[in-house]
């Protein structure tokens, strides 16, 4: 068996992930699903985030998780914006994890940032009409009443009531950190991708330009809105037990 640590995305915490982690802990695996640090504080303590410490903080997870399990394999997951936790944290402890998973994410290459890459994704103004900064620009928020179809609209609609009151201020400053990633330690890890076909919010298109601006990943295809942990999750849980190193 297995241990997995799950990093969320955009104004999400550990939460979302509930379906797929009972579903690998019925499996026999120890999941932990952590919310970042900062997420939904204050102004100040999201003005002091960074994207190291939300690296740490994901490799740490890692390495306890990996002390308790006796040196079980450990795979760090991110969805969405969770891909650049995921990457800060394998760059810097790639010996806490044993392989990398990405979820309909952002797996940019060294010398990039999420605000850089917006700038080549084609429009999408719907994804961008939910958003709203605050703090001065420090975080943003999106509109729960909208952002149904934008991040779950092949969910089922009970759980996506369930879980958009949930959604809180996300620190803006990570965004536009350039990643610094190397062959040898990000590179390191055997690295899967779990692409939407049918995500509303980083669109497939987006999805294939980063697998091929970062190759080498295995990529698993789903029918599946940006948050396949509502939609699909007894297929989002295969793809991360396939993605355990033999």
């Amino acid at each position: 068996m297995a241990g997995f640590v799950l990093i969320h995305g955009s104004w999400h915490g550990g939460w979302c992930f509930d379906p797929v982690a009972d579903l690998l802990r019925a499996r026999g695996h120890t999941v932990l699903a952590p919310t970042l640090p900062a997420m939904g504080g204050t102004a100040e303590e999201m003005a002091a985030l960074t994207l190291a410490d939300w690296g740490e903080f994901a490799a740490q997870h890692c390495r306890d998780l990996k002390a308790a399990l006796g040196g079980a394999p450990v795979v760090l997951a991110g969805h969405s914006r969770g891909g650049l936790v995921v990457s800060t944290a394998a760059e810097r402890d790639p010996a806490a994890m044993d392989a990398l998973v990405y979820i309909c994410a952002m797996m940019l290459p060294s010398g990039a940032s999420r605000a850089e890459f917006k700038a080549l994704e084609e429009p999408n103004p719907d994804f961008d009409s939910i958003i709203s900064k605050v703090h001065g620009g420090i975080a943003t928020v999106v509109d729960p009443a909208r952002a149904g179809p934008v991040f779950a609209q092949l969910s089922p609609p009970d759980l996506v009531a369930g879980v958009l009151p949930k959604l809180v201020a996300e620190p803006h400053g990570p965004r536009s950190e350039t990643l610094a990633l190397t062959p040898e330690r990000w590179g390191s890890l055997p690295r899967t991708y779990v692409e939407c076909t049918e995500d509303r919010t980083i669109p497939i298109s987006s999805q294939r330009r980063m697998q091929a601006m970062s190759p080498g990943a295995r990529v698993v295809t789903l029918d599946a809105d940006h948050s396949p942990y509502l939609s699909r999750p007894v297929e989002l849980a295969d793809a991360l037990e396939r993605a355990i190193p033999a």
